[in-house]
């Protein structure tokens, strides 16, 4: 009989949980991040270690640029549990933010963190491709004295090669264009796509010829080869 009394007392207070989440969610993803919000921090007063909502509150924080609030959140998920691999990135990534948006002598101070979190995704979940990507973009862009390192990326790019051709290809294409070597990114790109055949492949690679080697033919040539691809 207790139980009985016990799922009619509370069974209606899980299903407007539920619905309030849902409608929270919808909103999310409706990009009405004013409204989501204020739904989402109500449910979090109900219950302060749901790990969704607080994962919406952190994206939600890092699309605004609110890089103390997003950071607060994730470092919260990530003590709720630490085997997340996700957890470790999404806080790397906000934390990167934050350095890049301080100054210098501040940033030099967080980047040990960042590189960390993103390793420790990557120890957590072996497959986890947006950390390599993190780690490469990071690489390429410090300066070798805080840390850059140009091999490391490529490392890490070698990695998704492994895991995922078309990353692989992509990211070292990328490697190649950020050095300016654009004949070589050109080729990584093609590589890309006859792996892949996918719209970004083809995108980076008209990119690359309309930005970088100022040949808005061939930039048009391959988005039009793309969209007659997928006309058929």
């Amino acid at each position: 009989m207790k139980h009985i009394i016990y799922l009619f007392v509370f069974l209606p207070v899980m299903m407007w949980s539920q619905s309030d989440f849902d409608k929270a969610e919808k909103l999310f993803k409706a990009q009405k991040f004013d409204q989501a919000q204020l739904v989402f921090e109500s449910i979090l007063k109900t219950n302060p270690s749901d790990l969704k909502t607080i994962e919406y509150l952190g994206d939600i924080a890092g699309h605004r640029k609110s890089w103390d609030k997003a950071i607060g959140y994730y470092k919260k998920l990530k003590q709720l549990k630490p085997s997340e691999a996700d957890y470790h990135f999404k806080y790397g990534g906000v934390l990167g933010m934050k350095a890049k948006d301080s100054n210098k002598f501040n940033a030099l101070g967080m980047i040990d963190e960042v590189k960390a979190s993103f390793e420790k995704a990557i120890r957590l979940n072996p497959k986890h491709i947006e950390s390599r990507w993190a780690l490469i973009e990071l690489y390429i862009q410090l300066p070798g004295i805080v840390g850059g390192s140009e091999s490391k990326a490529i490392k890490y790019s070698n990695e998704l090669l492994r895991l995922s051709p078309v990353d692989g290809y992509l990211s070292r294409g990328h490697i190649e264009e950020y050095f300016k070597r654009y004949n070589v990114a050109e080729q990584q790109y093609k590589k890309a796509i006859l792996v892949g055949d996918s719209k970004t492949s083809y995108q980076k690679l008209a990119n690359l010829y309309k930005n970088k080697m100022r040949d808005s033919e061939k930039a048009k040539a391959i988005l039009e080869t793309y969209n007659k691809k997928n006309q058929d």
